[in-house]
């Protein structure tokens, strides 16, 4: 059965990986937006810097986050500064992480489904007078509902089973940084396997029954091809 530790590392866990999805949607949409249409010489560039936790052993991005945001890194003197102390070790750290790290899961479906749209809406919201800012939520939003719905659960999910990054910059706090994936590794390291049962097979299910009912959603969703 699930201790009352592991309920609290659970709905810890949800609270990072909701507020994280939060900020990758506020920063990923005008960036996605921006890579589907600019022809710039850096967007090579760009997309490189925000796919490389694809890539990159989480450990990795973890230590130089962890170098970045303490008391002798360029962020941790300027949080300093601002009288917030520190941020590893701490909830806001670990939201900061977690939004660096799940980034690529919300940029590059938005991005995708952005491309896919094409100049026609535009052009035609163009003939009507509106405004970039208009035609974007009236028009190019509700297009690519399918693909915020996709960033937004692969973000949250991806979010809630990371494991490396959390762990060097959250540590390994009780009620404070202690995700769900810490907790897990916490009952394997004391040979406690059947609690360590009980929170993996609740993420298992957790997952799958979100993925199940994103590609459900997705299969009544109208194709983007087929809208123009």
């Amino acid at each position: 059965m699930l201790t009352s530790a592991d309920l609290d590392t659970l709905l810890l866990t949800l609270e990072v990986a909701s507020l994280a999805t939060l900020f990758m949607l506020l920063i990923g949409t005008p960036l996605a937006w921006w890579l589907a249409r600019t022809n710039s010489a850096f967007k090579g560039l760009i997309n490189a810097i925000v796919s490389l936790p694809l890539v990159l052993p989480p450990t990795v991005l973890g230590f130089y986050l962890l170098v970045l945001m303490g008391p002798a890194g360029v962020i941790g003197k300027l949080t300093t500064e601002l009288g917030l102390g520190t941020l590893p070790f701490t909830f806001p750290g670990l939201v900061i992480a977690s939004v660096l790290y799940s980034m690529p899961f919300v940029v590059q479906p938005l991005q995708a489904a952005f491309t896919s749209i094409g100049q026609q809406p535009l052009e035609a919201a163009a003939t009507l007078r509106a405004s970039p800012l208009d035609s974007f939520f009236s028009i190019i939003v509700p297009l690519t509902k399918p693909g915020f719905l996709t960033a937004s659960i692969l973000g949250f999910t991806h979010t809630v089973g990371e494991f490396g990054v959390v762990l060097m910059i959250g540590g390994n706090i009780p009620d404070k940084t202690r995700v769900v994936s810490v907790q897990i590794y916490n009952h394997v390291e004391a040979l406690e396997y059947s609690e360590a049962h009980w929170l993996a097979g609740c993420l298992l299910a957790f997952s799958f029954t979100v993925l199940l009912i994103l590609y459900t959603v997705l299969k009544t969703q109208p194709n983007v091809q087929q809208l123009k």
